[in-house]
């Protein structure tokens, strides 16, 4: 009788995998990716959607049934069925690659269909950011907001740390004594260390330590602040700009005051120079200023 891996949910995925069995199951790779992205990867909830959308696509077939062929049809469900964009359909690339060779590694299979999997043209964007107007108009509506958010607003544009970075720092990622933050848990997976601007110092200086977070309300920690936030630009007029446009704003002007791409790639905390390279093409007065040096030999 054929043996078959059942499950409610991905999360109740299990550990035990068939002892044998010549034709391995997508679901058997689906539990192992899953219980690998439990254990590894601070992307877990993310992957448990991403791993939904695979196992309702490609059901519980063989993995010998995943051809290039079908790897083709399920970009063309993601992108005209779910209407991702082609970055998103890269990751469910990567998914479906690492997924192939945590089976190869555990000799569960020998092969990996994705590998052959044609990564996407990403799409480009225009990188939005925060001009001088438009941080005195924000500034503006900040002073009928609350002391928190005006507070949170200014970390994010003395550091360029993401929202989620701001709203877990804690007092014990910040040295007053030789002036930097320490950020443990990121994006990347690596810590990076980030120098305090006075301005910063005098924003960390004003908030009570009534709790192990910096940004608190009467000592509890604060969730989100996605209502106040979107009040407070409605209010100051600015438009098409998120809370992630301030770390823009911060990448954008320091390459502008010609700091290197390697230092703004270690303040931002970016896997890749290659991301960091956006933030060239975004100020093109950099460029005008190369060609004045060229201009004057």
């Amino acid at each position: 009788m054929e043996q078959r891996l059942k499950f409610k949910s991905l999360g109740e995925i299990g550990t035990i995998y068939p002892k044998k069995e010549k034709l391995v199951k997508m679901g058997v790779l689906l539990q192992l990716y899953f219980n690998y992205s439990r254990l590894n990867k601070r992307s877990f909830r993310t992957d448990c959607v991403m791993l939904g959308i695979v196992k309702e696509f490609f059901g519980d077939i063989n993995t010998t049934n995943v051809t290039p062929h079908k790897l083709e049809e399920f970009k063309d469900y993601l992108f005209n069925q779910r209407k991702v964009k082609h970055s998103t359909i890269n990751r469910y690339k990567a998914l479906l690659s690492k997924m192939f060779n945590l089976g190869i590694a555990n000799g569960l299979i020998k092969y990996n269909p994705a590998k052959d999997m044609k990564r996407l043209r990403e799409d480009n964007f225009k990188i939005r950011f925060l001009t001088k107007v438009e941080e005195n108009s924000l500034y503006s509506s900040l002073e009928k907001s609350p002391k928190y958010l005006k507070d949170i607003v200014t970390t994010a544009l003395q550091t360029g740390m993401r929202k989620g970075e701001i709203l877990n720092l804690k007092w014990s990622n910040i040295d007053f004594e030789f002036g930097f933050i320490e950020l443990l848990e990121t994006k990347s997976g690596k810590s990076r260390k980030i120098p305090i601007s006075s301005k910063l110092l005098n924003v960390l200086n004003s908030i009570p330590k009534t709790c192990e977070y910096v940004f608190n309300i009467e000592g509890e920690k604060i969730g989100d602040i996605k209502k106040c936030w979107n009040t407070a630009i409605r209010n100051s007029g600015i438009k098409n700009f998120r809370f992630h446009d301030l770390r823009h704003t911060v990448a954008t002007r320091l390459v502008e005051k010609g700091v290197e791409l390697t230092v703004v790639k270690e303040i931002l905390g970016h896997a890749d120079i290659s991301t960091t390279m956006r933030y060239a093409h975004a100020v093109p007065e950099r460029k005008k200023y190369a060609i004045n040096i060229l201009n004057s030999y």
